[in-house]
């Protein structure tokens, strides 16, 4: 259920205690951000504000994150579970969601590899302001589209072509090129890979 200020007192407060807990997904990359506890107070304000906020059972006051930090959490679906006794944000972290200066507080543990895609894409759409000098992502950025797209042809055919002689081992390196170049040119041309899912999702729903 898409939680609402209609139809909050359908959550499972009374069983609760009046806290329930809530986790945090990045709504892009997907990846688990943190766990927190909320009262009716702190889902109304999320809701009214759009920024997470939660209740610290530690200061016993509302909390939204980043108060403090700056690194808030922007909000983009709340909803429950199927027992109405759990949360799960759907927001874009701005900044490190961890105190400790992580991108989440599960830091350690193993990336999921579509997370992983997501992480390249953002590290590869900060390299466009970057000196062509410092990274060679940063110098395709500055040869312009025409480069970047004749990099995406070229990757294509060697992808097709180790595919072709069975060289699984080379298709895989050369897919992992083609997929990098082909992000490289969609930031380029100020798309994102997310405008590619969403034709995808388009047409698989037809």
């Amino acid at each position: 259920m898409i939680i609402t200020q209609e139809n909050l007192d359908q959550l499972a407060w009374e069983k609760m205690d009046n806290l329930i807990p809530c986790v945090v997904q990045d709504a892009y990359s997907g990846s688990v951000q943190m766990l927190g506890y909320m009262n009716r107070e702190a889902v109304l304000k999320t809701l009214e504000t759009g920024k997470v906020t939660f209740f610290s059972r530690s200061k016993q006051r509302l909390w939204t994150k980043g108060e403090t930090s700056g690194n808030t959490l922007d909000l983009v679906e709340l909803t429950c579970d199927c027992d109405y006794d759990s949360i799960l944000a759907m927001a874009n972290p701005v900044g490190p969601t961890c105190h400790k200066g992580t991108p989440t507080c599960w830091d350690s543990a193993k990336v999921p590899t579509m997370s992983f895609i997501a992480q390249l894409e953002q590290v590869l759409a900060e390299r466009k302001s970057a000196d062509p000098d410092s990274s060679y992502t940063a110098s395709l950025y500055s040869k312009g589209i025409k480069r970047i797209a004749q990099k995406v042809g070229e990757e294509g055919v060697e992808t097709a072509l180790a595919a072709t002689v069975k060289d699984l081992e080379e298709l895989k390196n050369e897919s992992a090129d083609l997929l990098y170049h082909l992000i490289v040119l969609l930031q380029a041309s100020g798309l994102s890979l997310e405008d590619s899912i969403a034709v995808l999702q388009e047409r698989h729903g037809k």
